[in-house]
């Protein structure tokens, strides 16, 4: 996977399989960088996502992500970007994608109105739903919602222990 990641940043522009991890990074990328700055959070958020949803161990993450940049910068079209993962992806693939997108959004607790926007435009590409769309919103608000919760309770724990 690694060296199919390089061969990517070296130009190959005919469609495999294995771009798909790297079109799906460049549409993180596009929605980490749509408010003009790509911060750590976002960065740590697209490691994450792009490991788990491709098993990728940390140095291939990297590179994935390195080649994503690359190609968001030469291209700030999407559609080539969508029509691949419309190829290869499912519906349930493509939905889960609009909410890694959605993550990605979120990433700097702020969700700017050109990352909504995005998000809009990218899954009318992908013949997501408004509705799945929505849901797929919803998911993710929750999670950062839980997520939230269980810091707070950790945060308090060693606290209340020392009582």
């Amino acid at each position: 996977m690694f060296n199919q990641i390089l061969s990517l940043l070296s130009g190959e522009t005919q469609a495999r399989p294995d771009q798909l991890p790297v079109a799906v990074a460049a549409l993180m990328v596009h929605a980490a960088t749509m408010d003009d700055t790509f911060d750590a959070a976002e960065r740590r958020t697209i490691e994450r996502l792009l490991g788990e949803r491709f098993k990728l161990e940390p140095d291939a993450v990297k590179a994935l992500l390195a080649a994503a940049e690359t190609r968001a910068e030469e291209s700030n079209q999407l559609y080539a970007f969508t029509r691949l993962a419309v190829e290869r992806l499912d519906e349930p693939g493509r939905v889960q994608l609009i909410e890694m997108l959605w993550e990605v959004a979120y990433a700097d607790g702020v969700l700017d109105p050109d990352e909504d926007t995005l998000l809009r435009r990218v899954a009318g590409l992908l013949y997501v739903s408004d509705h799945d769309r929505g849901e797929a919103r919803k998911r993710v608000l929750r999670r950062i919602c839980l997520n939230k919760q269980n810091s707070t309770a950790e945060q308090k724990r060693p606290h209340e222990e020392g009582r």
